[in-house]
């Protein structure tokens, strides 16, 4: 097709038209961080002058990147920034809107290993001195909870923030309930030890899993971790109803009755500062600091996201000697993917985790 058979299209309807594909294929999370990508992309455009798609030109592109790259951008910023932008462009090529060779101008950066994979994950060393004093002074709390759990499995903060109280089979009573639910004869179930969980994709009601039906999994748990369980929802799990007519795990007093994904991350900043527990260890002053003032948790270098603890969750696992295919089934993604983004070994350790191949 040459450019003269070019339909003319507005960036802002195709920008539309292409999040609504993407919506009948990805998660709406990662829809979400599509369209702030390209919005931004679309709103230079039109700044720019460029209305119509048909007159997008390699220059054009070019000086974007330029662009996003004096504003300061990391190199994995501009990485995902633009990757988006070049599947957006080849959705613009599929619908006659812009010419056939733009996509390819896109130029991406290529990052290493070492730059795709981001080092603020959650150390082991660190999570289990968090796990201790949690243990110690808020034993069973939600924070304990929640921390334990996320450590433990390595889940997505929305599969945690998903779970309600019929998920959890923590004692062998629970396995009736599983079999009434999936419809699963009892003798099937001879052999199924408890405690685990059972992750489901629940888009109608608020909580999806990020890879959708694919996401639902069921997930073991240690004698440990399933008692820490119960003991929270037995004394200090909020007792409500979620405004989906659900029992959530995680259980809020406020809003809907479960906790939102902001919350969860609040509380993971809070619970990875060392000064709750301790002493500073950025020689901060604890009765200024910023960090310890509501809605700036995160500006703790310390404080850790719930990805960054899934990061260090699945790095503890492989430095354990779980091997990727294994793991990749209890954290749902795929053997590639851990190893590429989630998999900062401790050096020393992975080597000692060999030994017994030597034998």
């Amino acid at each position: 097709m040459s450019d003269d058979d070019l339909e003319p299209l507005d960036p802002h309807q195709a920008l539309d038209m292409w999040l609504d594909r993407q919506r009948a294929e990805k998660s709406e999370e990662t829809v979400q961080s599509y369209y702030y990508r390209v919005r931004q992309f679309a709103d230079w455009l039109v700044e720019d002058g460029i209305t119509n798609l048909n007159n997008l030109d390699g220059r054009d592109v070019f000086r974007y990147d330029s662009d996003r790259r004096a504003d300061g951008l990391s190199k994995s910023a501009l990485n995902n920034q633009l990757g988006t932008i070049k599947l957006f462009l080849d959705f613009c090529v599929d619908v006659e809107a812009a010419p056939a060779d733009l996509p390819a101008k896109v130029e991406i950066p290529t990052l290493s290993k070492a730059e795709r994979a981001n080092e603020e994950k959650l150390s082991a060393e660190r999570a289990e001195t968090i796990l201790e004093n949690l243990e110690r002074f808020d034993y069973a709390s939600r924070d304990h909870a929640m921390f334990a759990l996320a450590w433990h499995t390595g889940m997505r903060l929305g599969a945690l923030r998903s779970l309600d109280l019929r998920d959890c089979y923590l004692v062998e009573d629970d396995l009736e309930r599983l079999a009434h639910e999936d419809a699963i004869e009892s003798e099937a179930l001879d052999d199924v030890q408890v405690p685990f969980l059972y992750l489901r994709h629940r888009p109608d009601s608020d909580t999806p899993l990020k890879n959708s039906l694919e996401g639902e999994r069921p997930v073991g748990l240690s004698e440990e971790i399933g008692q820490l369980l119960q003991d929270y929802i037995e004394v200090n799990r909020y007792e409500v109803t979620d405004s989906e007519g659900r029992k959530p795990l995680f259980s809020s007093q406020k809003g809907t009755g479960r906790m939102l994904k902001g919350a969860i991350r609040s509380r993971f900043n809070i619970v990875t500062q060392p000064c709750r527990y301790g002493v500073c260890p950025h020689d901060r002053d604890t009765d200024t600091c910023e960090a310890l003032e509501h809605g700036y948790e995160a500006r703790c270098p310390s404080a850790r996201s719930p990805h960054r603890i899934r990061t260090g969750s699945i790095t503890h696992h492989r430095d354990e000697g779980w091997p990727p295919e294994v793991l990749a089934e209890r954290v749902n993604a795929t053997p590639e993917v851990i190893r590429t983004h989630y998999d900062q070994p401790d050096l020393l350790k992975r080597m000692e985790s060999r030994r017994d191949y030597l034998d």
